[in-house]
């Protein structure tokens, strides 16, 4: 049994979304809350068999990719996750839509990393620490809101969620210097010494201070030069 103290699972994104017309779930968010240490076992995330995925929208096209997991551990006691702890490198962040070595590539890898989104020279990575996890029941659901209807309105939370959550996972988001407490449903399974879990959701890039052509302005909804607020985030990790 070992104690340990949490620092972070990172969800990081950017790009492109915003609309008002068909609902999209965002998770969660408030203020970052106390973390308290966790007695139990503890587990080294598999970052070669983890991925965090990415996609942001804007009303003319979509961006997609991955932000690589450096470091982390779970903590696992009495058949339930008490704790845990992810890094993500933001400078690692992957563009799967665009051809790695072109231009356009280039272009957009340079503005994520830029002052504009993660401001990667001064926050390098992202963190995630777990505050909690609970059991996900029938009744349960992800809060909605509206979005400016495009061709690339953000998928809505339900189309995100995996089948069959087993809890609620709650947690500290660190991006660009600011934390962020955010709540999600999640799969988990826990067996023979390995944790899996699986997780799909949105979040509200702006909570973070990731504003660049946000959805602000009526003006600019009108010409479809925005970037959607939404970020959508996909999980799928492994510790053992």
């Amino acid at each position: 049994m070992k104690l340990t103290k949490q620092i972070g699972l990172f969800v990081a994104a950017s790009m492109m979304a915003f609309a008002c017309g068909a609902p999209s779930d965002t998770v969660k968010t408030g203020d970052a809350q106390e973390v308290s240490e966790s007695t139990g076992q503890v587990l080294a995330l598999k970052t070669d068999a983890s991925t965090i995925a990415w996609r942001g929208y804007k009303p003319t096209g979509q961006h997609f990719g991955q932000i690589p997991a450096t470091t982390g551990s779970l903590v696992v006691a009495d058949g339930t996750i008490k704790g845990g702890t992810v890094t993500f490198d933001i400078t690692g962040l992957t563009i799967e839509d665009l051809e790695a070595g072109s231009e356009n590539h280039g272009k957009l890898y340079g503005h994520l990393q830029s002052a504009d989104f993660f401001d990667a020279g001064n926050h390098p990575t992202a963190t995630f620490e777990i505050t909690g996890a609970e059991p996900f029941t029938a009744t349960d659901v992800v809060e909605s809101k509206e979005e400016f209807t495009s061709a690339n309105t953000p998928s809505s939370a339900s189309s995100l969620s995996p089948q069959a959550p087993t809890h609620w996972i709650s947690g500290n988001l660190t991006m660009r210097g600011t934390t962020k407490n955010i709540k999600f449903p999640a799969a988990v399974t826990i067996a023979d010494g390995t944790v899996k879990a699986k997780a799909g959701f949105n979040i509200d890039r702006t909570a973070w201070g990731l504003a660049y052509g946000d959805e602000a302005t009526a003006a600019d909804k009108a010409k479809d030069q925005f970037i959607y607020n939404t970020v959508s985030l996909v999980l799928d990790v492994t510790a053992q």
